[in-house]
């Protein structure tokens, strides 16, 4: 894993791999898919805590740390190992996915009268 510190980019691809690479050699085997369905939801349940805490109207508990960037990594990473568990090319899918929301809703926020700078603004 030295690579990492010697490259300045991942690509969505090469963040697969990587974590393919790393189960295989220090996590045995991934976990199941439902196992890691679960573990994703407790991942998102942590940065939601973080989000609250940082952003929202809850404080932190004394010794709690704001640490976002690592917990929006962990929920990367647990979805990355779910792309791989389940042969899904997360590059590939991410494209399709921007055309489809470019296709669907390419005017749909621009005439949205909730998303207005008057609006925001009151």
């Amino acid at each position: 894993m030295e690579e990492l510190s010697t490259k300045k980019e991942i690509t969505l691809n090469e963040a697969q791999q990587l974590v393919d690479k790393w189960i295989k050699e220090y996590g045995v085997r991934y976990f199941s898919e439902l196992t890691n369905m679960a573990v994703l939801t407790e991942e998102v349940g942590e940065l939601a805590r973080v989000m609250a805490r940082t952003y929202g109207d809850q404080s932190f508990k004394k010794g709690e740390t704001a640490n976002l960037g690592d917990e929006m990594a962990d929920v990367l990473w647990v979805l990355l190992c779910l792309a791989n568990q389940t042969g899904v090319n997360l590059t590939e899918e991410l494209k399709k996915n921007i055309l489809k929301k470019t296709t669907r809703d390419k005017d749909r926020h621009k005439t949205n009268c909730k998303l207005s700078t008057y609006n925001n603004n009151i």
